[in-house]
């Protein structure tokens, strides 16, 4: 057997093993993001926020700010939730929301989560109740949604939700969709994704134009096709040219 294949039997057990995991497991994770019409996350709170890569898009959002737009019912405030966040995104918020004034409704609630970080390079943590995630980032979080309490909260974080949707850890999607395209910049799913299909759940538009969107995960992605008869000669044609690399 081929190393390639050796590793995607591998992979696959792995995938299964969380899977059904997954289905004993007490609380949910969940992943909240803002992304644009073509799939990029990065940077949508402000110039300075990540503008690696040369990302000179950053505050993206800010035009399509509504005082209606409910940010906690997406979990994007934390309340009543554990947040888990990879890297970037905790050096983001830790710079940010411990100085806050006292009465910032946001802010408060943020601040008093307990946070789980996802970091191969950070030794400290400075933000209250924040704790390391020790060892592979996959198991971690099974032990987390193993144990009893809040609903766990991803925010941002794309490196992170990449890799547990990979390991099918994530249990529902809050996506905000902004109508902008921006060309590049860090997506929400990149070509390493697993393959699966989604079922929305909750769908609204704001008056500004943002479609918020929740999602859960509905199994494997069932493919068809739309043709009722047999594939004409120029199909057959077509198809040949692809076999051979020239279409």
């Amino acid at each position: 057997m081929t190393g390639n294949a050796e590793d995607s039997l591998t992979q696959t057990a792995i995938n299964g093993m969380c899977s059904k995991m997954e289905n004993n497991l007490q609380r949910k994770l969940i992943a909240s993001t803002f992304v644009s019409l073509d799939g990029v996350m990065q940077a949508p709170g402000g110039q300075e926020e990540d503008p690696t890569g040369g990302f000179g898009h950053g505050g993206w959002m800010f035009k399509y700010a509504d005082a209606g737009m409910d940010l906690s019912s997406s979990g994007f405030d934390g309340k009543d939730r554990e947040l888990v966040l990879g890297r970037r995104t905790y050096e983001i918020f830790e710079a940010y929301w411990p100085f806050q004034p006292d009465d910032h409704p946001i802010a408060n609630t943020l601040n008093a989560a307990k946070k789980y970080v996802a970091s191969q390079t950070r030794s400290k943590l400075h933000w209250n109740n924040s704790i390391l995630l020790q060892g592979d980032v996959v198991s971690a979080i099974l032990e987390l949604k193993s144990q009893p309490g809040p609903d766990l909260q991803i925010i941002g974080s794309s490196n992170l939700i990449q890799t547990l949707q990979a390991a099918s850890l994530i249990s529902e999607y809050n996506i905000w969709t902004y109508p902008v395209i921006l060309g590049r910049g860090k997506r929400l799913f990149s070509e390493t994704a697993k393959p699966s299909a989604l079922k929305l759940v909750h769908s609204q538009v704001s008056p500004t134009g943002v479609v918020i969107s929740t999602y859960v995960p509905d199994g494997d992605i069932n493919c068809g096709t739309f043709s009722s008869t047999g594939p004409s000669d120029m199909e057959l044609l077509r198809r040949q040219k692809m076999a051979s690399l020239r279409w």
